[in-house]
């Protein structure tokens, strides 16, 4: 019999998700054991080559790799472990969270003797066990423990540590996603604007689109070095000021064209607010501080 010789790994949860993690562990060839509230989940993946268990505490108690859990919510993972012996396991929660959840979790498994890591995927499910389509996880916790599991961790998509504080990798998850569904917005607004021209291109529009928010990607760098330098006029060639005058228009041929203009009004309400603070010649990252209660 050929016996692998690769990391094993204790996953329990199996939505979408956790059921792509699980292909990709048994692609690597990690022997996998799988634990699933709905039992008929586990029967795919059992034909498969993994290992089902019955309860969570059999599926923990087996464990002799990292046991990962990928479930609705934080308190499910409270739920789910209730009970469960976990001295001297090693805890991998990639169970979509908040920075305070996951600071709370790590003592929570430091406490019944288990080491931790926290995770936010930033991938949806197909892009799990298929290099090169961009998925990776951010990991914050145990440093070594993270080093001692990144080949496993990397088997599903790329690992990306981003510091000791458990509640690191949820912030940057939902700092990132936040941004998503900003630009997710103005999307949605512009196409709202351009819906209603018969003769429009819509396929040659997305295409402007497309390359237009790219290129103002890489104002990000720039309200970086803003934010860290403290100067929030360094580099500035389109201010606060410049920026708010040109307002009126957007508004204007929102009404023009009929569109609701509520994505759009909130942001712009932030900067008229710096600017009459007497900030107009800053860039964007004026409105950062005014976020932050400056």
């Amino acid at each position: 019999m050929n016996i692998s010789s690769k990391t094993p790994v204790t996953l329990l949860g199996l939505g979408d998700m956790g059921t792509a993690l699980a292909r990709a562990w048994l692609a690597a060839e990690h022997p996998l054991t799988v634990w699933n509230r709905t039992p008929e989940k586990t029967g795919p993946l059992r034909e498969e080559g993994a290992r089902t268990a019955a309860t969570p505490a059999e599926a923990v108690a087996s464990a002799t790799g990292p046991v990962v859990l990928c479930l609705l919510d934080d308190a499910s993972v409270g739920e789910v472990l209730d009970g469960t012996d976990l001295n001297g396991k090693d805890v991998v929660n990639l169970t979509t969270g908040t920075p305070a959840q996951a600071r709370l979790r790590a003592r929570w498994a430091e406490e019944r003797g288990a080491r931790f890591l926290d995770g936010g995927i930033m991938a949806v499910p197909p892009m799990i066990g298929r290099p090169g389509t961009g998925g990776y996880v951010f990991y914050s916790g145990d440093r070594e423990l993270f080093e001692r599991h990144r080949g496993v961790l990397e088997a599903p998509a790329g690992a990306e540590f981003v510091g000791e504080d458990p509640g690191h990798a949820a912030l940057h998850d939902i700092a990132l996603l936040s941004a998503m569904t900003g630009m997710f917005a103005g999307i949605t607004h512009a196409f709202a604007l351009v819906r209603p021209e018969k003769n429009l291109d819509r396929t040659r529009f997305a295409a402007l689109l497309a390359e237009w928010l790219g290129a103002m990607a890489g104002t990000a760098h720039d309200m970086a070095a803003q934010l860290v330098g403290g100067d929030y006029t360094e580099g500035v060639t389109s201010n606060l000021a410049m920026m708010t005058a040109a307002n009126d228009a957007f508004l204007a041929t929102a009404e023009e064209q009929s569109v609701d203009p509520r994505l759009l009004v909130p942001y712009m309400e932030l900067m008229s607010r710096r600017v009459a603070q007497g900030h107009g010649d800053e860039g964007l990252a004026g409105t950062v501080a005014l976020l932050g209660g400056e």
